[in-house]
């Protein structure tokens, strides 16, 4: 799964991106379109419960792809790229990085900092790229309808379907919010439309700086706030001296692990968990997903030969100690290509190929 860290020039993206990845990518592009890409690990304290219990040989958590985009200016105008719309397309959804500190070294583009307007404007972008796409659709089906040729009935069908879309779009509001059919959600899949992606709003923070009431630009996001400054500092300090740090702050954890679950969460994923003595590894499915689609996850040959799945709870394994307990207690149960697999559990497969 992909998600592209977007935003305003000099909102802080690439120290967002420095701050998940570790890594050390200059903080000014210059505005140009550029690229940075890296997996990072989803936090995930059951696995490091479940890896002190069976001690393996590999521990693997859940993974998150992401990528910070540069060169979005966020005029309003639509006048986003082809190669921009495309790199953006592939995209499973978005972190918009918005600007809340103040910094007489790095001016904003607007001249005052201000969360709310930068939202909108950024909004504004994406949705006016969502409705160019649009009516230029509606443009063809409209030719369509004098010159014939398709079945009459599709056509209709298109045009009151794209009609609905320019009207949701018109009203401001991302098509995300819309109320779709899966037939609806299927016909305009190929159309990458930008508005479509599940979007997290990551407030900027600067140090000690409370968080702004930003409410009334939310349209269908959800929010986390944090300071980018310093997760990119906590973040590239050695594994102790950062648990020092955090102790010595009395921070439980850095608000960066809080973004990365709920973008993971943004994208509608699960983890479900194997264990092992050779490996303890967290699965990554969406929600929903029967035990056949998720035992597709670990191999294809689990899924077409899928017989049936052992199923324990997270709970109830830590809580009893083992699988032979938990069998014991009744609580591992045998489940069937129906069952919907639920976040935290742990599942072993049995099938035949």
């Amino acid at each position: 799964m992909k998600l592209a860290i977007i935003g305003l020039p000099q909102s802080g993206k690439t120290t967002i991106y420095n701050a998940l990845t570790r890594s050390n990518q200059p903080t000014d592009m210059g505005g140009k379109m550029e690229i940075h890409t890296a997996v990072v690990d989803v936090p995930d304290p059951r696995v490091t419960v479940l890896t002190e219990m069976y001690q393996p040989k590999k521990t693997a958590f859940a993974k998150v792809t992401y990528s910070d985009i540069a060169g979005l200016e966020g005029s309003g105008q639509g006048d986003i790229s082809g190669k921009m719309v495309n790199e953006l397309g592939q995209m499973d959804g978005f972190i918009q990085v918005v600007r809340c500190f103040e910094s007489d070294n790095v001016p904003h583009i607007s001249g005052t900092v201000d969360p709310g307007r930068d939202i909108q404007s950024m909004d504004s972008e994406l949705l006016l790229n969502d409705l160019i796409v649009v009516e230029r659709r509606i443009e063809r089906l409209t030719d369509e309808r004098k010159k014939g040729g398709r079945d009459k009935l599709a056509v209709e069908k298109e045009m009151a379907l794209f009609e609905k879309l320019q009207n949701i779009l018109m009203e401001d509001s991302p098509l995300r919010a819309a109320d779709l059919s899966e037939e609806e959600n299927k016909h305009i899949s190929g159309y990458q439309f930008l508005t479509m992606k599940p979007m997290l709003i990551v407030l900027n923070l600067g140090e000690s700086q409370d968080t702004p009431d930003v409410s009334s630009a939310i349209k269908d996001s959800r929010v986390v706030a944090l300071q980018g400054q310093l997760e990119m500092e906590i973040a590239q300090l050695a594994p102790e001296e950062a648990e020092i740090f955090l102790k010595e702050y009395k921070i439980e954890e850095p608000s960066l692990y809080l973004m990365i679950r709920e973008s993971y969460e943004l994208l509608g994923l699960i983890s479900f968990f194997t264990v092992g003595e050779d490996e303890v590894r967290a699965w990554t499915v969406k929600k929903g997903a029967a035990a056949p689609v998720a035992a597709g996850g670990i191999h294809t040959d689990l899924q077409k030969g899928f017989i049936r799945a052992e199923i324990v709870s997270y709970e109830d394994l830590t809580t009893l100690g083992s699988m032979s307990a938990a069998r014991d207690q009744g609580k591992l149960r045998v489940e069937g290509k129906t069952y919907i697999v639920k976040d935290g559990e742990i599942m072993h497969v049995r099938f035949n190929v």
